[in-house]
C-alpha cells in the first residue's frame, strides 16, 4: 500500500509537470503562428498597377539574345533590307529599360497615345515632313488617315489596339551600326518562325490567330503588322508582310 501511494504521487508529479510545461509553451508557439501568418500576409508586394500587365510576360531566355533574321522575300518600302542569309545576327531585346532614351520615349509616347482611343493622337508622333512615318505603301501625306484606313472600325481603334499588341512584345534590333539600324517590333520581325521556342510561339499568338501562325509557317517568316524606330526616336515606319 505503501508503495502504491509513493507511485500514484509521482503519477500526480508528472502530471503537474507536463501541464505546466504546456502552460508555458502554448504562448511561445501561439506567437510562432502569429508571427509567421503576419510574414504570409503583411510582406505582400501591391501590384505595380497597368504599365506592368501590358509589358507582358518575359519570354524565357533560349541561351543567346541573339537569332538568325528571316530573309523577307520583297521587303515593303520603309523597312530594313537585309541579305538574303541566315547567318545574319539580329540583337533581340526582351529588356525594355535597355532601351536607347529616344527609343523608349516614342515607345512610351506611341503606348499612351493609342490607350486613349483616340487615334489623332497619333498625328504629332509621324514625324510630318518629308521623313514623316510610313505606312504600308501609302505615299501621302496623311499617315494617320492611312492608319485609319486599315482599321476594321472605323475610329482606327482596331489598329490602336494593334499598335498596343505590338509594342508589348520584345523588340530586335536590325542593320546594328548602320544608317539604317531600326528597333521593331515585335521581334518574330527578325526570328524564322521555325526556331521559335514554345514560349515564343505563344507569345506570337498573342499578336496572330493560330491560322495567321500556319501561313507564316509555309514561309518561315512573319508577316504581320510591325512599328520601326529610329536610334533618334524617330517612328520609321508601320508596315506588314514578308
Amino acid at each position: 500500500m505503501h508503495i502504491m501511494t509513493n507511485f500514484n504521487g509521482l503519477r500526480l508529479a508528472l502530471a503537474a509537470t507536463c501541464f505546466c510545461g504546456l502552460q508555458v509553451m502554448a504562448p511561445a508557439s501561439a506567437l510562432a503562428l502569429s508571427t509567421t501568418a503576419q510574414g504570409e500576409t503583411g510582406g505582400s508586394k501591391p501590384s505595380s498597377g497597368v504599365m506592368q500587365a501590358f509589358e507582358g510576360p518575359q519570354v524565357p531566355a533560349t541561351g543567346s539574345a541573339q537569332a538568325p533574321v528571316a530573309a523577307p522575300a520583297a521587303p515593303a518600302a520603309g523597312q530594313p533590307t537585309a541579305a538574303a542569309t541566315d547567318t545574319i545576327q539580329a540583337d533581340i531585346i526582351r529588356d525594355m529599360t535597355t532601351l536607347p532614351e529616344p527609343v523608349k520615349k516614342m515607345r512610351a509616347a506611341l503606348i499612351e497615345a493609342a490607350a486613349s482611343g483616340d487615334i489623332e493622337r497619333l498625328k504629332p508622333l509621324t514625324n510630318p515632313g518629308p521623313n514623316q512615318t510610313q505606312v504600308m505603301d501609302y505615299q501621302g501625306d496623311d499617315p494617320v488617315g492611312a492608319l485609319k484606313n486599315f482599321s476594321g472600325d472605323p475610329d482606327g481603334q482596331e489598329i490602336l489596339a494593334i499598335v498596343m499588341d505590338l509594342l508589348s512584345a520584345s523588340a530586335v534590333r536590325l542593320e546594328a551600326g548602320q544608317p539604317e539600324e531600326v528597333y521593331v517590333w515585335p521581334y518574330f520581325a527578325g526570328k524564322s518562325i521555325s526556331a521559335l521556342t514554345p514560349p515564343e510561339r505563344v507569345e506570337l499568338l498573342r499578336i496572330v490567330t493560330a491560322g495567321d501562325m500556319i501561313g507564316m509557317e509555309e514561309n518561315d517568316a512573319y508577316n504581320f503588322y510591325r512599328i520601326g524606330l529610329s536610334p533618334d526616336g524617330q517612328w520609321k515606319f508601320f508596315t506588314g508582310g514578308d
